[in-house]
């Protein structure tokens, strides 16, 4: 029987109560994140991030870019071209580094910060994809978007192309480091913690390394050209150039051709110092400084410093032996890689090593032996007052910038329990210790005190223990001090 009370299926339907509940908070979420993301894009403010803060040191922080050729011309280092392209993989053009100086605390700078991921966005997450086995035409533009509401907007509290301190009261010239970073990483990843000790009165030169280990990079052999992209790489990627060659690129040979491709940059690094304080023009292929001209003179390269973090710390290990002819007089090594090759243990002169938390607790095979007994006894035979710390509480990742970006969800998965700021200044003042040991042979704070773990997690004796202060325990273990060196060299050593 026909139903005349049926309704027409284009008549209006009511909403139910289910309807109308739903309705508003839907509405009132989507309303408060377009305002949030509108006050942040007004503000210029992540817009899922933290923005990184001001430095806390006497100083303010400058900071400029710096592409320059090697001298000579460009440096093959192996013989390897990608499967692809047929081209050398190997072959060092160029050193793009970020240098951060100590400038004045009132000087502001008339150009824009520099950004924490540099553009091209895309650039860096396609390789971010790459890496992930993820690089697609439908995954790019998902990285892209994902890093843009990430990072997109956090730019580096450092003032653009300042003039460098002013000399007067101590400040005629400023000690030299090169630091090199980690895999997977680039030369933004420790803006924070190098711009803190810049602020400390340190010049530190961050390099980036165009060997394959970053998510990407552009190569700029001079101002006027676009730049050659150097996407990562893997041992997968890359062959001989020989097709009848019997040699392969395991992954002992691809990590030994990338430590060899940054040593070379490590050498480009330390000629730039020297050209900067012997007042050689230099030719930058980014964008014109001016602040170097006035540099001439005020820089201690005898007090030139190489520094490393994870395979970075390799690296800088290696250079320590292969760059005499520059003279460094120490090294500070932060969680010496795991997986980057045999570490080297021939360095003559003072490091420190410090261990986040995670890389001491942790026990990984390394050659045959454990990591951490590798790293102890490399320290012990050193030739030189040396130091193997492990900061307690701490991650991989504390000395980097990602955990003021993203507290909580670094925290959440890496397991870490000290504050990201207290952690980053720990490492800060052990480092700048470490500096004023170099220069004046003084040791002063953590740097200070005598051997409390010979193991990580095992006090030496219950005395230790007792009388070693509670606020320093909360922080650190110290494992080997100048003054247990000769003691733990008379064991076997095995590297």
């Amino acid at each position: 029987m026909y139903n005349d009370t049926k309704q027409p299926q284009n008549a209006f339907i009511a909403p139910t109560a289910h309807s109308r509940q739903r309705l508003p908070w839907r509405r009132i979420l989507l309303s408060a994140f377009g305002l949030y993301a509108l006050y942040c894009f007004a503000h210029g403010s992540p817009l899922l991030a933290s923005p990184l803060p001001s430095y806390t040191g006497p100083h303010g922080v400058g900071a400029i870019d710096l592409e320059v050729p090697l001298n000579g011309g460009s440096r093959r280092v192996a013989d390897a071209v990608h499967k692809t392209t047929g081209q050398p993989v190997f072959e060092v053009e160029t050193l793009l580094a970020t240098v951060y100086y100590p400038t004045d605390r009132d000087f502001r700078s008339h150009k824009p910060r520099y950004r924490w991921i540099p553009r091209p966005i895309s650039l860096t997450a396609q390789g971010y994809a790459r890496l992930a086995s993820l690089d697609n035409c439908i995954t790019r533009p998902i990285f892209t978007l994902v890093l843009w509401a990430v990072g997109g907007a956090v730019t580096i509290p450092a003032e653009v192309d300042a003039p460098l301190l002013r000399p007067g009261n101590g400040h005629d010239s400023f000690p030299v480091t090169v630091f090199s970073h980690g895999d997977v990483s680039s030369r933004t990843d420790y803006t924070q913690f190098l711009a803190e000790l810049a602020s400390r009165g340190h010049v530190i030169v961050a390099m980036e390394h165009r060997d394959g280990s970053g998510p990407g990079s552009i190569v700029k052999t001079s101002a006027s050209s676009p730049g050659r992209r150097v996407p990562p790489l893997r041992p997968s990627d890359i062959q001989h150039p020989d097709p009848d060659s019997e040699i392969e690129f395991d992954r002992d040979a691809f990590k030994r051709a990338q430590l060899a491709f940054r040593d070379a940059e490590f050498h480009a690094a330390v000629d730039l110092l020297h050209a900067i304080n012997n007042g050689t023009p230099i030719l930058n292929t980014r964008d014109p400084v001016s602040t170097l001209p006035s540099w001439t003179g005020r820089l201690n390269t005898t007090h030139l410093t190489l520094a490393g973090h994870s395979f970075g710390a390799t690296g800088a290990l290696q250079a320590l032996t292969t760059t005499l002819s520059s003279a460094p007089v120490a090294g500070w090594i932060l969680d010496p890689g795991k997986s980057s090759g045999p570490l080297n243990p021939n360095a003559t002169v003072p490091i420190l090593v410090v261990h986040s938390n995670s890389w001491s607790r942790t026990v990984s095979p390394f050659y045959q032996r454990p990591h951490f007994d590798t790293v102890r006894d490399l320290v012990s035979a050193i030739p030189a007052p040396s130091w193997f710390l492990t900061s307690i509480g701490t991650a991989h990742p504390s000395v980097t910038d990602a955990p003021l970006i993203e507290p909580l969800l670094l925290s959440w998965t890496t397991g870490t329990t000290l504050d990201v700021q207290e952690a980053l200044r720990e490492y800060v003042r052990v480092v700048d210790d470490f500096f004023h040991f170099v220069r004046d042979g003084g040791q002063r704070g953590i740097l200070s005190e005598k051997a409390t773990h010979h193991q990580y997690d095992e006090w030496v004796s219950e005395e230790r223990e007792r009388e070693f202060p509670r606020d320093l325990a909360r922080l650190w273990q110290i494992h080997v001090t100048p003054a247990n060196q000769t003691r733990l060299m008379e064991c076997p050593v095995e590297l």
